[in-house]
């Protein structure tokens, strides 16, 4: 997956935003100011840090060499996952509403129901 691609599919979920916090180098994407995706635009290779289910952040990095500890994160509930290594898009697609969802879990009730009135939260 290019990084357009996975821009355009965090950018597609309610109340998503994109915002440069950190410097011109790192995209970040946010729901009600809240980080879901991480994308670093300076990368060789294009790798994205994803908030992860820490059971699921362990079998992912086991399955896929696409999917490493989250770089300069809380690596038990963040993955960084290379875009173009052994991960189908389809999984990625999966792994941005997971993170999207967790941090929309996280979020005070009215603003959960406001979003789920949008677009039910995954399970």
């Amino acid at each position: 997956m290019d990084i357009e691609r996975f821009r355009e599919e965090c950018l597609m979920l309610p109340y998503a935003e994109e915002s440069l916090p950190f410097g011109d180098d790192l995209l970040v994407f946010k729901v009600k100011g809240r980080i879901f995706a991480i994308l670093p635009l300076d990368e060789d290779e294009p790798r994205v840090s994803l908030k992860c289910d820490p059971d699921r952040c362990e079998e992912l990095r086991a399955h896929y060499d696409a999917v490493i500890p989250g770089y300069h994160l809380n690596k038990r509930h963040w993955n960084s996952v290379y875009l173009e290594r052994d991960l189908p898009a389809d999984q990625i697609l999966h792994l941005i509403r997971h993170s999207y969802d967790l941090v929309v879990a996280k979020l005070p009730k009215a603003i959960r129901l406001e979003l789920q009135d949008q677009v039910p939260i995954s399970k």
